[in-house]
């Protein structure tokens, strides 16, 4: 069994944690409900304004198999990634997995949990505060470049820029041992992901993902997620307890 499978069957919704709620700032459809289909709000410059809480619609399929949709021999391996995915995928090393044991799913992967995401809009940064394993990160857009000898980690170091209106994020600084989906296809310190985020509609939103990594593949290949804006989201409380369960608080 999965962590995100032992997360889902030991989380149940939580009780509100607020009272008297402002109603969400939204368009709205004849009966009142928010309209996801609406166009996407601009900020006062004219940009589109990623703000709010986002997550999957329906099963986490991208975590499970961030190649979705494509051939299975088109997935660019080089030898030993494919022969480490192909054990990988069996289950066989199941307890290996950093999200099994508590540790930072990592990029793009992070994104594609069932738990939901907020992006915090700064003049400098962007800031995605994550619901799994309470991770966040921070995209910074004022220019400046990851140090190629900065300490590598889980989640990389991220810039963003504006093309039109799709946010581009480019992250570096990997630290190798980030599992790409739970199937286990793998990733090297020379990991570069870029993400194009594009706000569709009100409600609606695509994740672009590139995975560049030319140690663990000959050449980018590309997913594209859809996520929605949460309506009415309520947090779960979990944290990651012993023996790679989630327990409840």
């Amino acid at each position: 069994m999965t962590a995100v499978a032992l997360w889902l069957l030991a989380s149940a919704p939580a009780p509100a944690q607020w009272n008297n709620v402002p109603e969400l700032d939204a368009p709205r459809t004849a009966d009142r409900e928010v309209n996801l289909e609406a166009p996407p709000p601009r900020l006062p410059s004219g940009r589109i304004d990623l703000e709010g809480v986002w997550g999957i619609e329906g099963p986490p399929q991208h975590l499970h198999d961030l190649a979705l949709g494509m051939d299975p021999d088109d997935v660019p391996y080089q030898p030993w990634a494919k022969e480490l995915y192909e054990e990988r995928v069996t289950g066989a090393h199941f307890g290996r997995d950093p999200d099994a044991n508590c540790l930072p799913q990592g990029v793009p992967r992070v994104g594609f949990v069932p738990g939901p995401w907020k992006i915090v809009e700064s003049a400098n940064s962007i800031v995605i505060i994550y619901e799994a394993f309470t991770l966040w990160r921070q995209i910074f857009t004022d220019g400046r470049e990851p140090d190629p000898n900065a300490y590598p980690n889980w989640q990389g170091y991220s810039t963003g820029t504006w093309d039109g209106d799709t946010f581009v994020v480019e992250t570096t600084g990997f630290n190798g041992r980030i599992w790409l989906d739970t199937g286990g296809r793998p990733s090297t310190t020379q990991l570069h992901v870029t993400e194009r985020f594009s706000r569709t509609a009100f409600g609606r939103m695509t994740v672009d993902v590139t995975i560049n990594d030319p140690g663990a593949y000959t050449a980018p290949w590309h997913a594209s997620v859809p996520v929605v804006l949460q309506v009415g989201w309520e947090p779960l409380e979990y944290i990651c307890g012993e023996n790679n369960k989630i327990d409840q608080y």
